[in-house]
C-alpha cells in the first residue's frame, strides 16, 4: 500500500486516541500508512491483570498501553514474535495466573525509571514499534457512569456505576461518564502530540469506556479544540452489548457532542454496511461540522475492522481532506 504523502514525500503526523481493541484496530491500520504515529491511551482500566497491578502497586493500568504497543509491532519475524510475547498470559495456580508478560514488563520499567513516558519509549524500542505510545494521564483514573435502568425493577431510575470494567458490561442505558478525579492532569507529551498533529483519529472502541474518557481530560480536550489537525471519528461496526445496546450510528455522535459540546469533527468514517440511515448520520455529522465517509472496513470473518481496508480508508481520507501541499 502506498504511504499517505504530500508532494515532499513526507508522511502526516497522526495521533490516535482510544483504548483496548478499538485503538489496536486503528493503530494496526495507521502504521501501514504513516511513519509518524502516536497513540494516546486511556488509563482507567480496573479489570483483570491491569486492575490487579493497579491495586497492588499503585501504578497506571498497563493493559491498554500493552495492546497499543503490540498493535504497533511490525509484520516481520521480530515484530510478530514480540507481539506474541507481550500478549502472552501465564496460566498457573499461583499469583502469576492471568498476568500478561507485557504488563509485567511495563510495570518493571516504570519502577526502574520512575517515568511512565520514558518506560514506554524503552518498551517501544525493544519491540521495534512503528510509533509512540503515551498514557493520556500520569495518574490512574476511575471511570463512573450515570446509568438509566441499571436495576430492571426501576427502569427510569438513574444509578451511578463505578469502574471501567463494570461500565463496559453494565445493564441499562449509559447516560454519561465522568472521571475521578474530575480534572486529571494530562501527560504533557500527549497534549503536545495533539497540537503538533496533522490528523487526530478518535475511535473505534468501547464508546463510553475507551473513547469518551479522552474528552474528560481538560488539557487534552483543550488541545483537541486548539490544534490545527483535522479530526476523524471512526465508528464501531455494531453496538456493544452493555454499553451501547440499541445505539444507531448517529446516536454515537450525539453522545460525543454531549460530552464535548465545543469539539468539532472533520470526517466521520463508518462501514457502509453498518449505516442503515445515511441521511440521519450525515445530519448528525454536520452538527459536528463534519462530513461522512462510508467504506468497506469490516473483516469478512467477524465483527472487527480489517487492517488493510481500514488503512485504505484512512489513506483516502487523508488525501482527499488533507491540506494542499506537503505535510508539515
Amino acid at each position: 500500500m502506498r504511504r499517505s504523502a504530500g508532494r515532499s514525500g513526507a508522511t502526516p503526523k497522526v495521533v490516535a486516541l482510544g483504548g483496548g481493541h478499538g485503538l489496536s484496530a486503528s493503530l494496526s491500520a495507521l502504521r501501514r500508512i504513516t511513519q509518524e504515529l502516536t497513540a494516546v491511551v486511556t488509563v482507567a482500566d480496573d479489570g483483570g491483570s491491569s486492575g490487579r497491578l493497579r491495586e497492588e502497586m499503585g501504578v497506571l493500568p498497563p493493559g491498554d498501553l500493552r495492546q497499543a504497543l503490540a498493535a504497533l509491532c511490525g509484520d516481520d519475524e521480530w515484530g510478530r514474535t514480540w507481539a506474541r510475547v507481550i500478549q502472552h498470559r501465564f496460566a498457573s495456580g499461583g499469583d502469576l495466573h492471568g498476568h500478561a508478560v507485557g504488563n509485567l514488563l511495563i510495570v518493571a520499567l516504570w519502577e526502574q525509571l520512575g517515568d511512565p513516558v520514558a518506560a514506554l519509549e524503552w518498551v517501544g524500542r525493544l519491540l521495534g514499534a512503528h510509533g509512540r505510545v503515551l498514557p493520556m494521564s500520569a495518574v490512574p483514573l476511575e471511570l463512573t457512569a450515570s446509568v438509566r435502568g441499571h436495576d430492571p425493577a426501576a427502569p427510569d431510575e438513574i444509578t451511578t456505576v463505578r469502574g471501567q470494567a463494570t461500565v463496559a458490561l453494565t445493564p441499562g442505558e449509559v447516560q454519561e461518564v465522568q472521571l475521578v478525579p474530575s480534572d486529571p492532569p494530562a501527560v504533557p507529551e500527549a497534549v503536545q502530540a495533539v497540537l503538533d498533529a496533522d490528523w487526530v483519529v478518535l475511535g473505534p472502541g468501547s464508546w463510553f469506556s475507551s473513547v469518551m474518557p479522552h474528552l474528560l481530560v481538560p488539557d487534552l480536550v483543550c488541545a483537541l479544540m486548539e490544534t490545527r489537525a483535522r479530526k476523524v471519528l471512526t465508528l464501531n461496526l455494531a453496538p456493544q452489548p452493555g454499553e451501547t445496546d440499541g445505539f444507531s450510528p448517529q446516536r454515537h455522535l450525539e453522545v460525543l457532542a454531549r460530552h464535548a459540546p465545543k469539539l468539532t469533527i472533520d470526517v466521520v468514517l463508518a462501514d457502509e454496511a453498518a449505516v442503515p440511515d445515511r441521511e440521519s448520520l450525515a445530519e448528525a455529522a454536520e452538527r459536528l461540522s463534519g462530513t461522512v465517509e462510508l467504506a468497506r472496513v469490516a473483516a469478512p470473518d467477524g465483527p472487527r475492522h480489517d487492517p488493510e481496508q481500514l488503512a485504505a480508508a484512512y489513506d483516502r481520507i487523508f488525501r482527499m481532506h488533507g491540506r494542499i501541499g506537503p505535510w508539515r
